[in-house]
């Protein structure tokens, strides 16, 4: 628990703050012994070790893992061992979580390959070993995990520290995500107040959707650079979003309310641009896409949720308890992040245990891989990754353009949903402002639904067949989506048209969870594909890909309306339906054609 406190920001700013004199790491504590492995090469660097750091010399049994055969004395071993690490390569078959190369940038589906097996092998724990730092040509030491179990590398955390990073980060990502449903049942009370039209009122939910789109271009590659890490971009920006759900509250002029919501939506992103990668940071490959799926849960109800939570006390009240209700939940989340989320990016955790150590030692030669990376790392850089490779990917891969297109429709008939209810269950069946927010439970029965099939799926299905057959083409991924693909198009069609006062309310709810079910293991299909079409660009295709699902949403939300209005439900989701069955077909060329499509993708070639 202390820490868990320590890599908290609270912990850091304490540190900060009394120059470490509290809240120490293990290099910094007078009891603190160099590693066996880090003395032998320190030993041997210029400059030498500072006079105060202690060095614990090799013991026989790790000397004995070292040599090749016995020694006639320990004085001969301790020399053998000097003159055959100069020479020596990283021995990263020691580490049971490398640092380095293919797990977490990965370049080739071979490189995924390999790392699934290393984590694959991890599930079984063995007997802790020491990890051998590599020392490079100009001898500079790479400090890695001191052992094989090193508590300090994020995958070794208990199961109770991980647990309380992935309740947070759901949480976290709920709560954001909420936020923009949440204000639909203020809508009504905004036209009132400020005398607008009804498409001007659904700026403030259209423009926090847009909003939460364009954040994760900034925010991913910011949280990729090591010196900054994941929670300065969490911490920073959401504590800008807490605030800014105060004046939202208090606000007496409608173009501040929309700023005020397209700024919320932006400083609220980082959840979704780098909330997957905190996840991916602490568990196991083998477990990530169970955690995953616990990750878009959390993203698929929040909307859900919101005019629940709204609903009655917009409707007793006035359209402002919407934002307060926002921060009542946000406030404390934010709190419990800040004192209990711990910094989870391997590349800065090794990049401070290397500043440490160089302090230590006084050994200028003794770095991390991240420090050498980030060296290297210019603005422009920074700028392609962000700005440019995304629309790069979509504008010239057909596959990866198909699959952006595919979800950002999914997404937007998603948000049209929520124009469509009050037409329905208020217009139809004369439901209040909360009864209509309950019937948004429909989404969280569907995705329930989905989540138990879909883990039953990868523990049964996907693990077996890659354990023989290793990961296959990327196509493989898309398998369920030739079922699941049409369960949109009848959910929908079930929806529209049994919206009638004569039919009872429930069967467009069945229609609503059969949907629900569509979208959701199609996303998680998909998202599970894309990542092995180009690996070494996985946050550029997520980051293009959530652009456009957020830019198409916003505007579904106010073409959705008239839409609906003047076709009527009916004929107005059957369009809708249509373009999904239209886009279930374009899922048959994918699985069927995709290795011919990437084959011709001119990003490929280039």
């Amino acid at each position: 628990m202390a820490d868990l406190y320590r890599d908290a920001t609270i912990g850091q700013i304490i540190r900060f703050v009394t120059r470490h004199r509290y809240l120490n790491y293990p290099e910094e504590r007078e009891d603190f012994v160099l590693p066996p492995q880090y003395a032998i090469i320190v030993e041997n660097s210029t400059p030498f070790p500072h006079p105060t750091a202690k060095v614990e010399q090799p013991d026989a049994a790790y000397l004995s893992r070292s040599s090749d055969s016995d020694s006639s004395s320990e004085a001969e071993e301790i020399e053998r061992i000097k003159t055959a690490q100069s020479n020596r390569t990283a021995r990263s078959n020691l580490s049971r979580h490398e640092s380095r190369p293919s797990l977490y940038r990965p370049v080739s589906r071979a490189d995924v390959e390999k790392a699934f097996a290393e984590a694959e092998a991890t599930l079984e724990k063995g007997p802790s070993r020491p990890v051998e730092p590599q020392r490079l040509e100009d001898g500079t030491i790479l400090v890695d995990w001191y052992t094989t179990d090193d508590p300090a590398n994020p995958q070794n955390w208990s199961f109770g520290k991980k647990i309380v990073v992935l309740v947070q980060i759901l949480i976290y990502t709920m709560a954001v995500y909420m936020g923009s449903a949440i204000y639909s049942p203020s809508i009504p009370g905004v036209m009132a107040e400020f005398g607008v039209s009804l498409s001007a009122a659904s700026l403030g939910l259209s423009m926090y959707v847009l909003a939460y789109g364009i954040g994760p271009l900034l925010f991913s590659p910011l949280s990729e650079i090591p010196v900054i890490g994941r929670n300065p971009p969490y911490m920073i920006s959401y504590a800008i979003f807490v605030i800014l759900l105060v004046p939202s509250a208090l606000i007496n002029n409608f173009p501040g309310l929309i700023v005020l919501r397209f700024l919320q939506g932006f400083f609220g992103s980082p959840c979704l641009a780098t909330g997957g990668a905190t996840l991916q940071d602490v568990y196991n490959l083998v477990k990530l896409p169970y955690v995953f799926s616990l990750w878009a849960f959390a993203a698929t109800c929040g909307p859900a949720l919101g005019p629940i939570i709204s609903g009655f006390s917009v409707e007793a009240t006035n359209w402002r308890w919407s934002q307060w209700e926002m921060l009542w939940l946000n406030g404390p989340v934010f709190l419990s992040l800040f004192f209990l989320l711990p910094e989870t990016s391997s590349a800065k955790i090794l990049l401070r245990r290397a500043e440490r150590l160089r302090r230590l030692t006084g050994n200028p030669n003794i770095r991390s891989q991240s420090e050498i990376d980030q060296a290297n790392l210019s603005a422009r850089d920074i700028t392609v990754e962000a700005l440019w490779r995304p629309f790069q990917l979509i504008l010239l891969d057909p596959a990866i353009a198909f699959t952006a297109v595919y979800t950002a429709l999914i997404y937007a008939i998603y948000y049209s949903w929520f124009e469509a209810f009050p037409l329905v269950y208020s217009g139809m069946y004369h439901f209040t402002l909360g009864e209509i927010g309950l019937t948004f439970l429909s989404v969280t029965v569907g995705v329930l639904i989905s989540l138990a099939w879909y883990w039953y799926y990868i523990r049964y299905t996907i693990e077996p067949s890659i354990a023989a057959h290793g990961f296959g083409e990327p196509e493989q991924r898309l398998k369920p989506t030739l079922i699941f693909t049409f369960f949109l198009p009848i959910g929908f069609f079930i929806f529209g048209w049994t919206s009638n006062p004569d039919i009872h309310w429930i069967v467009s709810c069945i229609g609503i969870v059969i949907t629900t079910i569509g979208i959701y293991l199609v996303i998680q299909c998909i998202f599970l594909y894309l990542p092995f079409v180009y690996p070494q660009y996985a946050a550029s295709l997520f980051a293009g890909n959530d652009f456009l699902r957020s830019s198409l949403a916003a505007g579904a939300i106010h073409f959705s309306y008239p839409l609906m209005h003047n076709l009527g439900v009916d004929r107005g989701v059957s369009l809708l339906a249509g373009l999904t069955v239209a886009c279930s077909a374009g899922v048959y060329v994918l699985y069927y054609f995709g290795a011919r499509l990437r084959a011709r993708s001119r990003f490929a070639a280039k």
